[in-house]
């Protein structure tokens, strides 16, 4: 059974960092794109970052988060994890990991919530 499992959010201040974690359990996430998405109240699940499968690892992040959030893989522990710096209360969302492969169906995590507020 695949399972991603995101944990790292909570409650910060205006201009603090947190940092997620995507575990991946039942694939090899390293063979898989991984995608940080977010969803806040009353909005559509937006795209935030992406890292590509493989050992090349190409990353993009949506305008908003280019020079504050940086994705990244830790293949020793199946994870792609999701720095964040210098947030704003516009980040406040619930942070969604997914892991995807050609010819395969799409696999989301729960989610984990962030709040940034003072």
């Amino acid at each position: 059974q695949v399972q991603l499992v995101e944990s790292g959010g909570g409650l910060v201040q205006p201009g603090g960092s947190l940092r997620l974690s995507c575990v991946a359990s039942g694939i090899n996430i390293t063979t898989y794109a991984v995608g940080w998405y977010r969803q806040s109240q009353g909005n559509q699940r937006r795209p935030v970052a992406y890292i590509s499968d493989g050992g090349g690892a190409s990353t993009f992040y949506v305008p908003s988060a280019k020079g504050r959030f940086t994705i990244a893989r830790d293949n020793a522990k199946n994870t792609v994890s999701l720095q964040m710096n210098n947030l704003t209360p516009e980040d406040t969302a619930v942070y969604i990991c997914q892991a995807n492969s050609i010819g395969e169906r799409p696999y989301w995590g729960q989610g984990t919530q962030v709040t940034v507020s003072s």
